[in-house]
């Protein structure tokens, strides 16, 4: 690269947060290809909104491994001392091995050579560099901590939020009101200039009720960038310099590292409760996973099973034939791939004996290959 060639890279570097992370993850993550997108253009331009004092609450919503550690919690906060390194920051995860790979990779982008160069009036100061805070000879630092951590006489410019719950305590009550009380009653609070600073919350939702939930119902004036695997409408997204992006109906967030077969394989095995939250960023309130009547098709010719397919009957009993009682009813399904087809419903009013040897031809009829029988009432029989 020549010496001009270097200058221009340089200075894109040093002006560009988008490239800059570009840059960052090569050093924090060598050896893998870096694929880029347009989210992260518009993830990086409102991040610099809040360097700026633009906008002084920021919330991103977005599908996992979509470069948001990377994003917010290693490359922002270098380039953010890099031109002030004054600056305090606080960076905060759900658990203290998450906030130290973290500080980390933030570490090693400020120790590198080519960022050396790029702030030469950002340097850690050796006094204080330990795995949970980085202080600069300007006295300016980033300290990490986790959900729950003493801030006992710490303060920050800025506040970082990455992540603040594990995805597997996401159903647990009383974690989530412990993040959120934490939030109101210490996080908050450590701000140095609370008319001025600012808090970033970048995070994948996990449930109606998690800190993204908490904070948007309190009404604040938040700016929030969502962005779902699968776009749910038309938007244009903000970029920088003017540039929108104009994500249509049904495109994919990024289609290169993650397209619709393997969304869809996400979705088989997490469910599609878990999958709107955690890829939609649509959390579904308790009660509210009903089945759909769009996911249901139609066929006017019943399928014919081939001998490695299942055909299984489910059962849901009663034991009385009178008229006032319930039904005993049985569906049939042929289970092909993902596909599930209904051949056969059965309702009847039974007394036991007849439910019995319904069942058992009923299943000869259809060649069931498994019979599930609700554990109840007669069902264990």
């Amino acid at each position: 690269m020549t010496e001009e060639n270097r200058a221009l890279f340089d200075s894109l570097l040093h002006q560009d947060l988008a490239a800059f992370t570009h840059r960052c993850f090569q050093t924090v993550v060598p050896g893998q290809t870096y694929l880029p997108n347009w989210h992260i253009e518009a993830i990086a331009y409102q991040l610099e909104r809040c360097r700026r004092r633009e906008i002084r609450r920021l919330i991103v919503t977005l599908p996992p491994r979509g470069l948001k550690s990377i994003c917010a919690s290693v490359a922002f906060p270098a380039f953010a001392l890099g031109h002030d390194p004054s600056l305090r920051i606080v960076c905060v995860s759900y658990s203290q091995d998450l906030t130290a790979k973290h500080a980390r990779d933030c570490r090693a982008i400020l120790e590198s050579a080519w960022y050396q160069r790029l702030f030469p009036y950002t340097r850690i100061d050796p006094r204080k560099n330990t795995e949970g805070e980085i202080e600069t000879t300007a006295r300016g630092y980033r300290l990490a901590t986790s959900i729950g951590g003493t801030l006992t006489g710490r303060g920050g410019n800025l506040i970082l939020i990455d992540d603040p719950m594990k995805p597997s305590e996401r159903m647990s009550e009383v974690k989530r009101a412990a993040v959120s009380e934490w939030y109101d009653s210490t996080l908050t609070s450590r701000l140095d200039r609370k008319t001025e600073d600012a808090i970033v919350l970048i995070m994948q939702r996990l449930h109606v009720d998690d800190l993204v939930g908490h904070v948007l119902d309190k009404d604040e004036n938040w700016t929030h960038l969502n962005l779902p695997a699968i776009a749910e409408h038309e938007e244009e997204i903000p970029l920088g310099d003017g540039r929108v992006y104009r994500r249509k109906t049904g495109e994919l967030l990024h289609s290169e590292r993650e397209p619709m077969e393997v969304l869809e394989e996400l979705k088989v095995a997490m469910g599609s409760q878990t999958f709107s939250a955690q890829y939609q960023q649509a959390p579904i309130p308790a009660g509210g996973a009903l089945i759909k009547s769009d996911w249901f098709r139609f066929y006017s010719q019943a399928p014919k099973p081939t001998p490695q397919e299942r055909i299984v009957q489910s059962w849901d009993t009663a034991t009385k034939a009178g008229t006032t009682n319930d039904y005993s009813v049985c569906t049939t399904w042929l289970i092909r791939g993902r596909d599930y087809y209904l051949l056969d419903v059965l309702r009847k009013r039974l007394e036991y004996p007849d439910l019995r040897r319904t069942i058992l031809s009923h299943a000869a009829t259809h060649k069931a290959t498994a019979v599930l029988i609700e554990d109840a009432g007669t069902g264990p029989h």
